[in-house]
């Protein structure tokens, strides 16, 4: 009884589906563009956004040059982005503010496009080329629209967005030092300063200067052991400088003690 239950409600959802596309079909080779158009509204309006884009999509050349042409373009860019089809959105958008430009649809449209690449872009541990597209595409429509309804929620997303690529960056430089790679972390975690200098990460970035750079004298062979136990004490330095409440203090302070016996020692045997 009820497999014979199931066999018809999946047989009268199959119905309702092929009606549906049925009806779809017919209504586009009817060749009536304007109630194609009205009923490609109406699904619009409750949010079917699959069939209102079929149904833009498969009216727009009849009204290309009219005063339409942009509505329907941007209503069928909105369902893709609705639909969470964020890459047909992002083109579809990009064509429209190009061509459109004085369109009434156009800050949403532009609101909309740098919105696609921000749901595009991934978590920190990806690459983080469409994190950089979607901050270009924001912060374009920040300085286009500084008064605009949406400029609180840009803001935010501005910072998350920032705050991946400095995540990015630390995170990169850290995998050099936790497989033993000490002189390349050294190089990223600088390059990582370099770049974000405001980076959340800051103070355990610097921390791990010092620490590679110990390890890396530490493990160096003697006659290039100096140099880079200077070295070390330079960035201990700047770290003790900048962060000198820290909690890694008493752990690179045993670190500088560790360099400083090395480079004493060493140049009392070289004045023997």
């Amino acid at each position: 009884m009820k497999q014979s239950f199931l066999y018809a409600l999946s047989a009268t959802l199959l119905a309702v589906v092929l009606g549906g596309c049925a009806g779809m079909n017919n209504l586009l080779r009817s060749g009536k563009p304007d109630l194609i158009y009205t009923k490609a509204l109406e699904y619009y309006q409750k949010e079917k956004w699959s069939r209102a884009s079929t149904l833009f999509e498969g009216v727009q050349h009849y009204y290309a040059g009219s005063s339409r042409e942009d509505s329907i373009s941007f209503f069928n860019a909105r369902c893709k982005f609705k639909n969470r089809d964020y890459e047909t959105a992002s083109t579809l958008l990009d064509d429209f503010r190009r061509k459109f430009g004085r369109s009434a649809f156009i800050e949403d449209a532009e609101g909309m496009y740098a919105l696609c690449f921000y749901y595009m872009a991934p978590g920190p541990s990806r690459d983080q080329t469409m994190t950089g597209q979607a901050l270009m595409a924001i912060n374009e429509f920040l300085s286009h629209y500084p008064e605009s309804d949406q400029t609180a929620n840009f803001d935010k997303i501005n910072e998350e967005l920032t705050q991946r690529l400095h995540d990015k960056a630390y995170l990169n430089a850290y995998t050099y030092y936790k497989i033993g790679r000490y002189k390349s972390a050294i190089t990223a975690l600088k390059n990582a300063l370099k770049q974000f200098p405001e980076s959340s990460h800051r103070e355990q970035i610097m921390y791990l200067i010092v620490d590679s750079s110990y390890r890396f004298a530490s493990n160096s062979v003697a006659d290039k052991q100096t140099d880079r136990y200077l070295a070390m004490l330079d960035s201990y330095l700047s770290f003790k400088e900048e962060f000198p409440e820290s909690s890694h203090l008493k752990e690179l302070d045993r670190m500088a003690a560790h360099a400083r016996d090395y480079l004493d020692r060493n140049k009392k045997e070289n004045n023997i």
